[in-house]
């Protein structure tokens, strides 16, 4: 008697049942599906959601409509995210907001974020613009894409937000170590949001997500994890000038390095009481 199935079909079933194995015993094969779940949810959310950020071109606000759909990607892959100090957050006010960077998670912890902080769009990198629907859906909600190669551009640009970000009364997102840094602490912030924020005379809005312990990339490993995101009370540029540039990025810098420690460090002793 042959056999009724193909052989890619019984490749297919023999894959999918080792699956439940190799999430329970690879971290490797953990680490890569967790992240292949979330860019793939994230992708065909906003790929539903782009006829209705369509309606609204270069609106701030669909950032909102967006995080209420793709949060859930956060339950999925296993994080948990408390908010601290979101009555620090004025809808009527405008600032310029600074965070640490440590993972392409930090979007998750953001959309957590979104429906509180109402108005406030994002500083990203030029090449993910071109990311299919989710860069097309993010340049319709009004990110603010740069090329740090061209750095006249990306100075003309970000002058062009600040002015709106004014104008609008809403929020200018920007990660000031430049690039994502996930080793137990924030790096030397780079000077451009301060420069902003000086210039236009409005205030910097310092926010700290908790050290990802439960994340490493080097090792492969993604564990399920909770992660606070604490907004610390606003530092006020006005009568400020380019001499004081310095001391307010060391100012912003040491209080979020302090709340950052603070957070992180009873995350990771709960963290090892569970295991």
């Amino acid at each position: 008697m042959t056999s009724s199935y193909s052989y890619p079909e019984l490749f297919l079933a023999g894959f999918i049942f080792t699956l439940p194995f190799l999430y329970e015993k690879s971290n490797v094969f953990r680490y890569y599906l967790k992240f292949f779940v979330y860019y793939a949810y994230v992708l065909v959310t906003c790929t539903i959601l782009l006829p209705v950020v369509l309606l609204y071109p270069r609106d701030v606000t669909n950032l909102i409509v967006a995080s209420r759909f793709c949060r859930y990607a956060s339950y999925i892959v296993g994080i948990e995210w408390e908010l601290r100090g979101m009555e620090h957050w004025d809808n009527e006010q405008c600032y310029i907001v600074i965070s640490n960077h440590q993972s392409s998670l930090d979007i998750l912890g953001m959309f957590e974020m979104w429906p509180r902080m109402k108005r406030c769009t994002v500083v990203a990198k030029r090449p993910l613009m071109f990311t299919g629907a989710f860069g097309f859906g993010a340049w319709l909600s009004g990110l603010v894409f740069i090329d740090r190669l061209k750095t006249d551009r990306a100075r003309t640009l970000m002058r062009e937000a600040t002015e709106r970000v004014i104008q609008e009364k809403t929020k200018l997102w920007v990660f000031p170590e430049g690039a994502r840094f996930n080793k137990g602490s924030i790096q030397p912030f780079k000077k451009g949001a301060f420069y902003l924020a000086i210039d236009a005379q409005i205030p910097i809005m310092p926010v700290v997500f908790s050290q990802y312990y439960f994340l490493d990339n080097e090792s492969k490993t993604f564990e399920p994890g909770k992660v606070v995101i604490t907004t610390l009370p606003p530092i006020p540029t006005k009568g400020m000038t380019r001499n004081d540039l310095e001391a307010l990025s060391e100012l912003a810098r040491e209080q979020m390095m302090e709340v950052f420690n603070e957070s992180s460090k009873d995350l990771v002793v709960q963290s090892k009481i569970v295991v």
